[in-house]
């Protein structure tokens, strides 16, 4: 089986089968974000407690990019602080644009590593991080 071909499967599968896909109570901070340049939305939503991401669930809808994506970073933020989750939300941006990069947190993200070759995608990928980065933003303000 060819790298590509095994990559494909690991997006297809959170797209069809996605984690952490879902609300939480509206104590939560939320996060709502669109790509008019394609139409994805996500509705990102964080439980932090003691600057821990608890938990991190998102509802939307968009292609398969940016619903796997939403889905592989809900999974990698779990457990982080938020410094960490900033930090992973850094590497990811850098990792998309092409630089190479491993993520022992997730392996799955690696397999958005194709993006970098089609920039028009690179939104679709990034939708969901863009999210987490304000959403920790706003709990920082508070």
């Amino acid at each position: 089986m060819q790298l590509d071909d095994l990559y494909r499967r690991v997006i297809m599968d959170h797209y069809k089968n996605p984690r952490n896909r879902g609300k939480l109570d509206e104590s939560a901070v939320t996060v709502n974000l669109n790509n008019p340049t394609c139409g994805d939305s996500i509705s990102l939503q964080l439980e932090i407690q003691d600057g821990v991401v608890k938990q991190a669930k998102f509802t939307g809808e968009g292609c398969s990019i940016s619903m796997s994506s939403a889905s592989m970073m809900t999974e990698a933020v779990q457990g982080k602080t938020l410094d960490e989750a900033l930090a992973l939300a850094e590497r990811f941006s850098s990792f998309i644009k092409g630089e190479p990069m491993e993520f022992e947190e997730l392996e799955d993200i690696e397999s958005l590593s194709g993006v970098s070759k089609f920039p028009a995608r690179i939104k679709c990928a990034t939708l969901s991080w863009n999210a987490l980065r304000k959403g920790i933003e706003l709990e920082k303000q508070q």
